[in-house]
């Protein structure tokens, strides 16, 4: 049975699945729009959500919270610009847009960025 698992697998490990979002995370950060598979793009949505909701705090615990789980140019850019744009947002910070099938092996892509 498979209760309470949430979030998706990626037919990946732990640890893959970790570093896949950690380099998704710092892409979106330093880029704000970065183009992946829709699942990704989905699964990112939430990750870098909550990465802005703590940042947001503006406090030692959030800064060190967020250092441990980006680099230190992303971590930089998400605690000075990107809290700071959204202070007075409530969430919806990231938007997912489709833009077709790759043309390989027919993914659905979409375009992930800050709103």
């Amino acid at each position: 049975m498979k209760h309470k698992s949430k979030g998706r697998q990626f037919k990946r490990d732990k640890a893959q699945r970790k570093s896949l979002m950690k380099h998704l995370s710092e892409a979106i950060i330093l880029q704000e729009k970065i183009t992946t598979t829709t699942a990704k793009a989905k699964e990112l949505s939430s990750h870098v959500e909550k990465l802005v909701t703590v940042a947001k705090k503006q406090n030692l615990l959030a800064a060190k919270t967020i250092h441990r789980d980006l680099s230190d140019e992303a971590s930089k850019k998400l605690l000075k610009d990107i809290a700071t744009r959204y202070k007075t947002r409530k969430g919806g910070y990231t938007r997912v847009i489709k833009i077709g099938e790759r043309k390989g092996d027919v993914a659905q892509m979409s375009v992930i960025e800050f709103v």
